[in-house]
């Protein structure tokens, strides 16, 4: 898996060939247009007001692909909140030249605003992430064996070996050592499909041209493989770092949290306008894009939202995006 998605010339993500939307592999959240962004940037500047309005603040985004919700982000708080827009600064996560190039271009327009990095580094604010986890390298491993990789001939076949007490998906485990290592004071937000601990299952997907392959051996390198993130094993690492789990839930009642945070609230602006009103410029693609990101058969329930907190304050009030939530710990098995 981790030659095959980030192998520095032939890997699906690192060489480029990774293709998001309706003509490419798979479809994701961006893929619907601004509107998703538009929603997050409602949430980020809450978060921004909770933290006291910080200067220097900081959105550190990994596995952003071409840019595309990053420039969201920013047109939108260019548009609708220049004082959190003031005080942004957007980071990029990105190792790979060829994403970078391509993140550079799409972003010219917010060039003194965005910056990349190969790595972490301290800061105050949010990381986000929508689709990561599940594209972290995993072990296959179930009833004390472990599935390897190995050749007969000229074709690669699975084995298994005897193993036990290893986690299946340390590096995503890691991942969250990592992070909390340089939060300091913020949010993480971790956007992705998976399942908690009574409901998971250790299913390796493979996905090209929004087709299931039946092995992850076909189209090498031209292929998505992902994995369910076990969402129950990340909020266990992250409060053993010292997180606290600020929500857990599905996408469809996360955003539907925000929207109506916003809509009770006369002094601010519900993104993309009232969608409501069939005065709203271009409505049926907006009221379109909301259904996609909604509908519980489209991305609303396949997609799960967990928020992880360092703010220094236990007490603070619960982000909108989880205002029709249950109980965090519950729905995560902890």
């Amino acid at each position: 898996m981790e030659q095959a998605l980030y192998h520095p010339e032939h890997g699906y993500y690192s060489s480029g060939r990774c293709a998001i939307g309706r003509e490419g592999d798979y479809f994701t959240n961006v893929s619907v247009g601004p509107l998703f962004g538009e929603l997050m940037l409602a949430q980020f500047a809450e978060i921004w007001e909770q933290l006291g309005k910080i200067d220097d603040f900081v959105i550190f985004e990994q596995g952003a692909h071409d840019g595309q919700f990053a420039r969201d982000i920013l047109q939108s708080a260019k548009a609708r909140t220049p004082e959190f827009f003031e005080a942004l600064r957007y980071r990029i996560i990105e190792p790979f030249p060829i994403l970078r190039e391509r993140q550079s271009q799409r972003l010219e327009l917010f060039r003194d605003k965005v910056e990349w990095r190969n790595s972490f580094e301290p800061f105050n604010g949010i990381h986000f992430s929508n689709e990561l986890l599940d594209a972290m390298p995993v072990r296959l491993i179930s009833g004390g064996m472990e599935k390897l990789v190995d050749l007969e001939d000229d074709k690669f076949v699975l084995i298994e070996r005897p193993l036990s007490n290893v986690a299946f998906n340390q590096a995503a485990l890691d991942w969250v050592d990592s992070v909390a290592a340089n939060l300091h004071r913020g949010y993480v937000i971790i956007i992705d499909y998976g399942h908690s601990r009574d409901g998971f299952q250790q299913n390796v997907q493979v996905r090209a041209h929004h087709r299931h392959l039946d092995s992850p051996f076909e189209r090498i390198g031209r292929a998505d493989i992902t994995m369910h993130v076990d969402w129950t094993s990340i909020a266990r690492r992250a409060e053993a770092n010292g997180f606290r789990i600020a929500g857990f839930t599905d996408q469809h009642h996360f955003l539907t949290g925000i929207i109506a945070e916003l809509a009770e609230d006369g002094s601010r602006e519900l993104p993309a306008g009232d969608w409501s009103q069939s005065s709203l410029p271009d409505a049926p693609k907006a009221k379109r894009a909301l259904q996609t990101l909604l509908h519980p058969e489209m991305l609303g329930r396949a997609f799960q939202v967990l928020a992880l907190a360092k703010e220094g304050d236990s007490g603070a009030r619960p982000l909108s995006g989880f205002k029709f939530a249950r109980d965090a710990r519950s729905a995560l098995r902890l």
